[in-house]
């Protein structure tokens, strides 16, 4: 750490918005709230308690009617915070100790480095490949706005640590005022105002600890895809079924299994890297059902 600037004592906000996560929310909210000084909740009304579990463990608590791309609610959550950095968190997430730690540093004023040089390496890699699909993110300013932070998931009870899974880096510490979700696509980036860094410590990403959690998600995400199919209007001819059916999941699944060293995680890999590469044909069946002629 360097660089430490003349705004110290900067408070945070932890927002997040959340729907039907009982079992995620009470250990989600005691992993940040030792250096939160807010903590806020957007709820889609929640059938199974959450809110009010939340509520005991000390966040505000406000309801936003559900919305298929779940983005327009983060973003409420965002627009709700009062302090100087807000920590945007999934309620599957967990802050781990040395991140707490690290995201002290940045409030009181030091800009992160990147100690680890392989780290380095992986992080500006990771990026530039979104940068790729997604275009640019952030601008030159001098100052950092905010931050990547790493995230090491937690698939069928253990971390997956290969298959093209870390470092899953998602923007999440930032500035207020500086960075914005746009609302449009699930699979968008947030829109930063200002330089972006890295912190070095991960997130605990508790994605699918049961394979029937797995499978209600892919359902989730296959849905919001299909749906993209249909901005896009693609085409139901036979070339396309056979780029989705076939080239698509194969050459996904030969990337993370084979290039992405999947196999090193055993089983979970191999079902990581064979059900990511369905995400395509099964998202596609969707879209050619609901558009038979």
């Amino acid at each position: 750490m360097n660089n430490q600037n003349s705004k110290d004592n900067q408070k945070l906000s932890v927002v997040q918005s959340t729907q039907n996560e009982a079992e995620n929310i009470a250990r989600n909210l005691d992993s940040v709230k030792d250096i939160a000084d807010e903590m806020i909740v957007v709820d889609e009304y929640s059938s199974d308690g959450t809110g009010e579990i939340a509520k005991k463990h000390g966040a505000q608590v406000f309801l936003e009617p559900h919305h298929d791309i779940f983005h327009i609610t983060k973003q409420k959550a965002i627009d709700r915070a009062k302090n100087d950095w807000i920590l945007q968190i999934d309620t599957d997430e967990v802050v781990t100790p040395e991140l707490a730690e690290e995201i002290k540093k940045v409030l009181l004023g030091y800009e992160i480095q990147i100690k680890d040089s392989n780290k380095q390496k992986l992080f500006t890699r990771h990026q530039k490949l979104i940068e790729e699909r997604d275009g640019k993110l952030g601008n030159d300013n001098e100052e950092v706005v905010a931050y990547f932070i790493p995230r090491v998931n937690v698939f069928l009870g253990k971390p997956l640590v290969h298959a093209g899974v870390y470092p899953d880096g998602v923007i999440r510490l930032f500035k207020r005022g500086r960075a914005w979700l746009p609302g449009k696509s699930v699979h968008e980036q947030m829109e930063i105002d200002g330089k972006i860094g890295w912190l070095n410590e991960s997130l605990l990403h508790y994605d699918s600890p049961t394979f029937n959690k797995y499978l209600w998600r892919l359902n989730r995400y296959t849905d919001l895809k299909k749906e993209e199919f249909e901005q896009e209007k693609l085409s139901k001819n036979y070339g396309v079924l056979l780029f989705y059916s076939f080239v698509k999941p194969t050459i996904v699944f030969l990337n993370l299994y084979i290039r992405h060293k999947g196999f090193l995680d055993g089983m979970r890999g191999f079902v990581w890297s064979l059900f990511s590469a369905l995400h395509f044909p099964i998202a596609y069946f969707k879209y050619w059902q609901d558009n038979l002629d």
